[in-house]
């Protein structure tokens, strides 16, 4: 059997013994994830196509499913899925600004040689795949933050109904500081896990520091790293805010 294939059954028995129902649609969602994907980047191939709008509509999809499809369609994932969108359209405004700036797109100096029989002239604008590459990588940490905060904060409010709008905001803010720290050291040891090979390849050609800081594979994937955990920064008081809004006036409305 292929190492692939063993390695994906295990984890499908693993989530559906520790998950149950739900385990196995987010097994299901990490596969229909991937597709769209694949299809995303198929799209990009083409000329004519926006890079940028192509993620945007990427990143909707994948929100739906990582939140409607696994939590079915409710006020929590309803909410999480707002302030994943308006945290995803803020940031990539950001992004682009930066990917510019900092001139990441493209190769790098290191990865030059196995691309010197190849052309490089495609047609396609690396400023916005760049930023389309950053935006796509940054998603999951934003839609996993946006329902840790919207869920608590609908368990707060039902719990104690009569809570004010500041006071479920601040709920909301205090749940994310604890999630803040630890999705940004997941984020941050996902990167130097993943590019270990890479530190090292620096080490043997006698890389100094200065140097690779400079390089641009390594700016690449510390951009990314960074502008991640803005994203999970920037989401927490977005989706206080929407929820703590959300719920009141619904409650008022009730009234």
């Amino acid at each position: 059997m292929n190492v692939l294939v063993l390695l994906a059954v295990i984890l499908f028995i693993l989530m559906a013994l520790v998950g149950g129902k739900k385990g196995i649609k987010s097994f299901i969602a990490l596969f229909l994830n991937f597709i769209i994907i694949i299809v995303t980047v198929l799209i990009m191939n083409d000329p004519n196509a926006n890079p940028v709008l192509l993620t945007l509509v990427a990143c909707v999809f994948i929100s739906a499913i990582s939140l409607f499809y696994i939590n079915d369609i409710n006020n929590k994932t309803a909410l999480a899925f707002a302030a994943t969108i308006v945290t995803t359209v803020f940031l990539l405004l950001f992004i682009l600004i930066i990917t510019e700036k900092s001139m990441i797109q493209g190769f790098s100096e290191e990865e030059s040689d196995s691309l010197t029989i190849f052309s490089v002239h495609i047609g396609i604008d690396f400023v916005k795949v760049a930023a389309s590459v950053i935006i796509m990588s940054t998603i999951g940490a934003i839609v996993d933050t946006a329902i840790s905060i919207t869920s608590p904060m609908r368990e707060i409010h039902q719990q104690n109904p009569g809570i004010t709008r500041k006071d479920l905001f601040m709920s909301g803010i205090r749940i994310g500081r604890d999630i803040l720290n630890t999705s940004s050291n997941t984020l941050f040891f996902a990167f130097f896990g993943g590019y270990l090979g890479l530190l090292i390849w620096f080490k043997d050609l006698d890389y100094s520091l200065g140097e690779i800081i400079n390089s641009k594979v390594f700016n690449d994937e510390m951009i990314t790293i960074l502008t991640a955990g803005m994203g999970v920064a920037i989401v927490i008081p977005v989706a206080s805010a929407i929820t703590a809004h959300h719920l009141v006036l619904i409650k008022k409305k009730k009234k």
